[in-house]
């Protein structure tokens, strides 16, 4: 191998923005017949690289707004790990990363299907992964509650600068636990407890108040 690839320190930068920087690439943006017919031009390196300048860049976006994403970034850390210590040629290297570009992309329209936004999403998967197993209407109820507790919170419990003062970090908490109380029985009261744990730890790292939070930037 000439040079190792790595995961991070490379992106594709597109288009300048109104005020002259260079805006991300997402995935929706790659025309991969141009980039396959690159790749068949001995121009193999670099466009595995352009590649994985947009995935790297893709994922960081999708965990940052769903920490349960944390999987894919490792097994894409994985995919190069494997492919730097020589498991993979730079065929099946290039094609493997198509195959899990097209992984993303159908997590990226997952919400659409469940019929959750991205911010109920992740609330949704933060209570359900990785060991709940439910039913459809059970399923149904956890939705419910990640709507409903979003809508509390944004009603009047995230005001400005709520994470400064023990008052309103308190009562966000309190809505956290009140809401997820209502989950099915099949949550136990350690797990209930555990859920209550991570939703929280979400909305206080998501969330700054009066509107804004790492959605109203995405």
């Amino acid at each position: 191998m000439d040079e190792n690839i790595t995961a991070k320190g490379y992106v594709i930068l597109g288009s300048t923005t109104p005020n002259g920087k260079k805006k991300l690439i997402d995935l929706s943006e790659i025309d991969f017949k141009a980039l396959k017919e690159e790749f068949a031009k001995e121009r193999r390196r670099i466009e595995i690289e352009k590649l994985r300048g947009a995935i790297n860049s893709a994922l960081e976006k999708m965990v940052r707004l769903n920490k349960t994403r944390v999987d894919y970034l490792q097994k894409f850390q994985e995919m190069i790990d494997e492919y730097n210590q020589g498991a993979a040629n730079l065929e099946e290297f290039f094609e493997r990363l198509l195959k899990f570009v097209n992984e993303l992309r159908e997590e990226e329209k997952r919400g659409v299907s469940e019929g959750l936004s991205e911010e109920e999403l992740a609330v949704f998967d933060l209570i359900t992964k990785p060991e709940m197993k439910l039913t459809k209407k059970e399923e149904g109820q956890v939705k419910s509650i990640a709507r409903e507790l979003l809508e509390t919170l944004k009603r009047g419990k995230l005001v400005l600068d709520w994470r400064k003062t023990q008052a309103t970090r308190a009562a966000v908490r309190v809505a956290v636990e009140d809401k997820l109380d209502e989950l099915p029985r099949v949550f136990t009261r350690e797990i209930y407890t555990q859920k209550c744990n991570a939703v929280y730890q979400h909305i206080f790292e998501s969330y700054y108040g009066e509107g804004r939070s790492v959605y109203a930037a995405a």
